[in-house]
């Protein structure tokens, strides 16, 4: 996760059969009237939970529990369907006047109102907040003037945004922007009361929102509980009493009190346990393809991976790992080695392009030590690869990549792993420029369009652009893609941007990674949605 601006193509739905479901038997934890509580493995998220500041999966899972915006992506097919919104109406796709239904509220009994999403829009927007989802609302007249490249804020509101009545307000944007209430499903688009600027720090400490649960506490390193809230004011209320989220800082460990009943719900399989999940599980095993990558990046911030030459160096690691025998070894049927920087679950019509990375994407032991060696040959010599180690296996799969390496170049251990005990701060040390080498940077789309896995991540100064990757006929690209209104001539300029990608390298594609789960007989009617995270508020406790 995240994204910047969204692309102004009218994009067909991406239809995958994503959802899993299952029904398990005997009684678990609290009772199957509606009250009992799911527990949940989890991992600390980055930052405190503002929804435009959240652009990571951990705490994007608390997001999507305790808040509804405008839209909602339908678990199953991830069409943008109104969750909050009566109707969003323009006649030149790009001037919007928005209609909130009556009667929604916030958990502390304010009314969710047009200035509940103005005010919120304005707060992220703003560049004194510094929420790392500023970008997503730059399509807005008068971003540029709360939000400048440089300097100063000259204003402190957006004027493209207008309240004209409680339940309306109107949104003007800087281009013709068909599909913009498309991308209103995401996150940074939510609502927020005003008790979150009456007395922020309360609100940071224990989060207010619209959603179907409330926070009931929370301790970092330990867990977050969430129950469900009995006035909400949706269709798709709590099918349980709560969520209990309990930090591992080991999936395998997670996977144990599973099989111990010590928990009910693990949303990532550690690698370990891939060959005994089924005869452990059996249907209790979720496996299903998901809008997953996961890369490598390099910090272009550094001038020994960004001086001219070294993107031969990058090309010649990337062909120094072999994808076939690791996703094979390690991951069993739950990875598919890459072969571009989108994923399968788009589909062809979607901009899925399996020749666009081609040979670079292929293991070459002669071609990357050539390839290296024109570059100028590692930088130092060697080459650390960095990531958190508390979930998704990563070290296990990190060690095998630099195993593969070290053995394409023959040159005794060139490649080693720097671990980094917990996501959140290893998080906080690549949004803050810390890496010297490369480093993990998996990505979870935010909707399924070819556009999420392109501009937030390679666009110049994009939100989620953290090896810094900057090319001029890159970003151009997407413009062109970003103002077609045909989505085959929009998909083109994209895949076009792409091909860019595959000559300088700045991210290396792995592999494509499947949603994977398992629970136990304690509940049921567990599914992940098409981002592979659970559907919390759906599961039943038995």
């Amino acid at each position: 996760m995240r994204g910047a601006t969204h692309a102004k193509w009218a994009a067909c739905a991406v239809a995958v059969a994503l959802a899993a479901t299952a029904c398990g038997d005997d009684s678990g934890s609290g009772g199957g009237d509606g009250s009992g509580i799911v527990r949940s493995s989890w991992g600390d998220p980055q930052n405190p939970l503002e929804p435009a500041n959240t652009n990571e999966v951990q705490g994007g899972k608390v997001l999507d529990m305790i808040f509804r915006g405008l839209k909602r992506y339908d678990p199953e097919t991830g069409e943008a369907k109104d969750m909050v919104a009566e109707g969003i109406e323009t006649e030149d796709s790009q001037n919007f006047t928005v209609t909130l239904k009556d009667g929604w509220k916030f958990s502390n009994g304010e009314d969710v109102t047009a200035k509940s999403f103005v005010d919120a829009w304005n707060y992220a927007a703003h560049i004194d907040n510094k929420q790392n989802n500023a970008p997503f609302f730059s399509s807005i007249v008068g971003y540029d003037e709360v939000h400048p490249e440089s300097g100063d804020a000259k204003a402190e509101e957006m004027s493209g945004l207008k309240v004209t009545g409680d339940n309306t307000f109107t949104v003007e944007l800087k281009e013709k922007f068909s599909t913009w209430p498309e991308t209103l499903g995401y996150q940074a688009f939510s609502p927020l009361p005003e008790a979150f600027f009456s007395d922020h720090e309360a609100w940071l400490n224990k989060p207010i929102g619209n959603g179907p649960y409330t926070v009931d506490s929370y301790s970092k390193g330990s867990s977050m509980k969430l129950r469900a809230w009995d006035e909400y004011s949706g269709e798709d209320k709590a099918e349980n009493g709560g969520v209990d989220l309990v930090v591992y800082t080991d999936n395998n460990t997670a996977y144990t009190d599973l099989m111990a009943g010590n928990l009910d719900l693990v949303d990532d399989v550690p690698a370990q346990q891939l060959k005994n999940v089924e005869s452990d599980l059996g249907d209790r095993y979720i496996n299903q393809p998901a809008l997953i990558i996961q890369t490598i990046t390099f910090p272009l911030y550094q001038d020994d991976w960004s001086k001219e030459g070294t993107e031969k160096v990058r090309r010649g690691l990337s062909m120094a790992i072999n994808r076939e025998e690791i996703t094979k070894q390690i991951f069993q049927e739950t990875r598919t080695p890459a072969k571009d920087w989108t994923s399968p679950a788009l589909g062809d019509k979607g901009g899925y392009d399996d020749e666009v990375c081609g040979d670079a994407c292929e293991f070459d032991a002669d071609e990357a030590k050539k390839l290296i060696e024109e570059g100028g040959g590692l930088p130092g010599g060697k080459v650390t690869l960095t990531s958190n180690v508390d979930t998704g296996s990563h070290r296990q799969w990190m060690d095998a990549v630099c195993n593969s390496i070290n053995n394409a170049l023959g040159e005794g251990t060139v490649c080693t792993v720097n671990p980094v005990g917990t996501f959140a701060d290893y998080r906080s040390q690549v949004t803050t420029d810390k890496m010297t080498g490369p480093f993990r940077a998996g990505w979870q789309a935010d909707y399924p369009l070819i556009q999420n896995f392109l501009q937030p991540l390679y666009y110049t100064g994009a939100s989620s652009n953290d090896g810094k990757f900057s090319n001029k006929e890159f970003d151009a690209l997407v413009d062109k893609a970003n103002q077609e209104s045909d989505e085959e001539a929009a998909i083109e300029a994209f895949q076009e941007a792409e091909e860019i990608l595959a000559e300088e390298m700045p991210a290396i594609p792995l592999w494509y990674q499947n949603g994977s789960a398992g629970y136990s007989d304690k509940v049921s009617d567990v599914a992940l949605n098409q981002f592979s995270v659970p559907v919390y508020d759906q599961i039943k406790v038995n």
